[in-house]
């Protein structure tokens, strides 16, 4: 079964010889931006980045790590920016925090089980001194038009073009269940996934969240994600470790 990391390196192949790779690190930055400067944090932080997110290219913390990434991504990663670091999620982020988290592209749908979901959740709070960054539909008022296939992207590099769709086979037995497989057609074709998915709601990440030691949660209202290879929009939200700000 394919990993985040695969859907990570999906992403890459999306922008990685692509003229407006600037153009997408810096409108990633920018809802980034837009949170961290929502509690009044500093920029002098430390950052993970949670899978492959162009805006890493884009920011200028004082301490970037990436994880969930594979090793092409990661080379391509850190040739544009030596100062990249790198951490497996599997182990050593025990001791080590950083002050800001970001997990995003539906970080947290990427599970094969409730209790995946929870592990995860727990992981990346317990990795967070400040604030975790992710993203979610709202699967619970989620169109049916939606559910089959995300919206078709273009990504163009002069004459060349790719295609990428998404396809969700939905499990019949259990709702919330499904598999995701993501096709690249264009001047290369290949196929990536499946991948495991589970829903995800507001309400249950905010539960799983607090139950892992934070102290808030909060759906951006006029902020939203949009995928490098999908055109839905997600929605942002914050998950804060400290009241006051």
């Amino acid at each position: 079964m394919a990993t985040f990391e695969d859907y990570g390196n999906c992403l890459l192949q999306s922008v990685k010889d692509n003229p407006k790779i600037k153009d997408f690190a810096e409108k990633k930055n920018e809802i980034i931006s837009e949170v961290i400067n929502y509690y009044r944090l500093d920029h002098d932080l430390s950052v993970l980045f949670v899978g492959f997110n162009p805006a890493i290219l884009a920011c200028s913390f004082n301490d970037i790590t990436v994880t969930c990434v594979d090793a092409e991504t990661l080379e391509w990663l850190q040739k544009k920016n030596n100062q990249i670091k790198y951490i497996d999620f599997k182990d050593g982020y025990a001791n080590h925090k950083w002050d800001v988290v970001i997990a995003v592209d539906e970080f947290f749908t990427y599970a094969d089980s409730d209790d995946a979901q929870k592990i995860a959740i727990k992981k990346i709070c317990g990795m967070a001194n400040e604030l975790v960054i992710s993203t979610l539909k709202d699967y619970k008022n989620l169109d049916f038009k939606d559910k089959e296939f995300s919206q078709p992207a273009v990504l163009r590099n002069g004459s060349e073009f790719c295609v990428f769709t998404e396809f969700h086979d939905w499990d019949y037995r259990d709702r919330t269940r499904w598999q995701t497989y993501v096709y690249m057609n264009g001047c290369n074709i290949k196929q990536y996934g499946p991948f495991e998915r589970r829903t995800m709601y507001f309400k249950q990440l905010a539960k799983f969240s607090i139950d892992g030691g934070a102290s808030s949660f909060l759906v951006h209202k006029n902020l939203m994600f949009k995928g490098l290879i999908k055109k839905n929009y997600e929605h942002v939200v914050s998950i804060r470790f400290k009241d006051e700000y």
